[in-house]
């Protein structure tokens, strides 16, 4: 008797396509000299309308200027970052560029951010000011493939540039760093221009007061 062949029917094998979900992230440079509330509402506002993740606030090394730039030490403006960010859920700090040192290109820290974190978007933050100023940004056309331009619109500067730039309107504050440390060392008030806690560590410290 010929013994019969029994067919067992393949399995079905059920293929779970995984969706890679990609993270948009702002970025705020500089040399945060200090840290002031212009700075915050510019970081919130592009958050906010961009639906951003998180911002990053990076803190320069040495700035790239051609023009020698005389700032405080890095633990100062580190720590006066730490107090502006500390009760905003979205903001963080990338001590990147202190901790690599030297002058801060900011297409070296994009690439470096790119190599560890790929499923990242990056959007550099910057006010109008800054846009015009990037055909003289190191390596800027490279930079341009790696990151997305975010301008904040200010009063009398214009809005076009050889990059493409989001445009975003924020609340115009007319605050300095260098408006802030003139204020000290004059012994003016600079409350309601930076964060109180911000302030108290100025004054404790005693800085910029020479």
């Amino acid at each position: 008797m010929k013994q019969q062949k029994i067919l067992t029917p393949e399995p079905k094998v059920k293929l779970a396509t995984q969706t890679i979900r990609r993270h948009a992230v702002g970025i705020v440079g500089g040399t945060f000299n200090p840290i002031h509330l212009g700075h915050l509402v510019m970081a919130d506002q592009v958050m906010c309308q961009l639906k951003l993740e998180r911002v990053l606030f990076i803190p320069d090394a040495q700035p790239p200027h051609v023009d020698h730039k005389e700032t405080l030490a890095a633990k100062d403006r580190v720590a006066m970052l730490e107090l502006a960010i500390a009760d905003h859920p979205g903001f963080e700090l990338d001590l990147l560029e202190i901790v690599r040192g030297g002058k801060s290109y900011t297409y070296d820290t994009i690439v470096e951010l790119k190599k560890r974190h790929p499923l990242n978007d990056y959007y550099l933050i910057l006010g109008a000011d800054m846009i015009d100023y990037l055909k003289k940004w190191y390596r800027i056309d490279e930079l341009a493939k790696l990151v997305t331009f975010v301008g904040v619109k200010r009063p009398g500067y214009p809005t076009h540039s050889a990059y493409p730039v989001i445009w975003v309107d924020a609340p115009e504050l007319a605050i300095s760093s260098t408006k802030i440390r003139h204020l000290v060392k004059n012994h003016c008030s600079i409350k309601y221009l930076v964060p109180d806690a911000v302030a108290r560590y100025i004054d404790e410290k005693g800085l910029y007061h020479d």
